[in-house]
C-alpha cells in the first residue's frame, strides 16, 4: 500500500493546471476543460426542484466516495449511477437534486452534479463553503485509478483557474466533518498525500473552531 501511495504521489505531482479561458470565469466554459466532462444533459439528469447559489470562491474541497453505487467503467454505467444517486437523493431523501457538485467515474470522466455555482448537499455544515467531489465506487480497500485521480485534480485546478475555488483552498475527507467512514480508508490515506490536504478539522469536534464556518 505504501509503495502504491508513493507511486500515486509521484504521478499526481506531475499533473499541472489545465489550460482554461480566464476571460469570463462566470461562464463555466466546459469546452476548455482538459479532461472528459459529462454534463447533466448528457447523463440525463432531472431538473432540480430548487437551487441555492454557492458563494464562490470556496475555501474547501470535500472528497467523498459513493460506496453505493459501486464502481462504474463506461459512460453508460456511470450515467446510470448518476441517475440512480439523483433519484435516491430526490425521492428517498427529499432533497432538491443530487447532493454532490461533481462525481468522477471509473471511465475517467467528470460528471456534473450541482456544478460550480449551486450549493451542494454533500457535507453537513460545510455545504456553504465547499465543492463536494465524489469518486463513484467503494474505496475502503482500493484507491481510484490514476486516470480518476488525474481527472479530480484537474477539476480542482480548473475550479481555481475559473475563480470558483480559492487558490489557497484546503482539501479534506468527508469523515473530517461528519461521523462517517467516507471517503473510504484507502482513498482517505491517498488524499493525505495531496498538496492541499488539510488535517484540520480533524473531526466534527473541531467544527466550532473552523474560522470559515463562523462567517455563515
Amino acid at each position: 500500500m505504501i509503495a502504491l501511495l508513493i507511486l500515486f504521489g509521484i504521478i499526481s505531482s506531475s499533473i499541472g493546471y489545465p489550460s482554461v479561458d480566464k476571460a469570463d470565469p462566470s461562464t463555466n466554459d466546459v469546452t476548455t476543460y482538459d479532461f472528459r466532462y459529462v454534463t447533466r444533459a448528457e447523463w440525463q439528469a432531472k431538473t432540480p426542484v430548487q437551487t441555492t447559489p454557492l458563494k464562490t470562491p470556496v475555501p474547501y474541497v470535500v472528497i467523498h466516495h459513493t460506496y453505493i453505487p459501486g464502481a462504474c467503467h463506461t459512460r453508460e454505467q456511470c450515467s446510470s449511477a448518476m441517475r440512480g444517486m439523483q433519484n435516491y437523493n430526490m425521492i428517498d431523501n427529499n432533497w432538491w437534486d443530487i447532493g454532490y457538485n461533481f462525481a468522477v467515474g471509473g471511465d475517467g470522466a467528470v460528471y456534473e452534479g450541482r456544478g460550480w455555482t449551486d450549493r451542494g448537499a454533500h457535507s453537513l455544515h460545510f455545504n456553504n463553503i465547499s465543492i463536494g467531489i465524489s469518486f463513484i465506487g467503494d474505496y475502503r480497500f482500493t484507491v481510484p485509478s490514476v486516470e480518476q485521480i488525474a481527472a479530480a485534480k484537474s477539476l480542482i485546478a480548473t475550479g481555481v483557474e475559473l475563480g470558483f475555488v480559492k487558490p489557497a483552498h484546503k482539501i479534506i475527507g468527508h469523515r473530517q466533518v461528519r461521523r462517517t467512514a467516507c471517503p473510504g480508508d484507502a482513498l482517505y490515506e491517498l488524499i493525505k498525500t495531496w498538496d492541499k490536504y488539510s488535517p484540520f478539522p480533524g473531526s466534527i469536534d473541531d467544527l466550532d473552531n473552523v474560522e470559515e464556518l463562523k462567517k455563515y
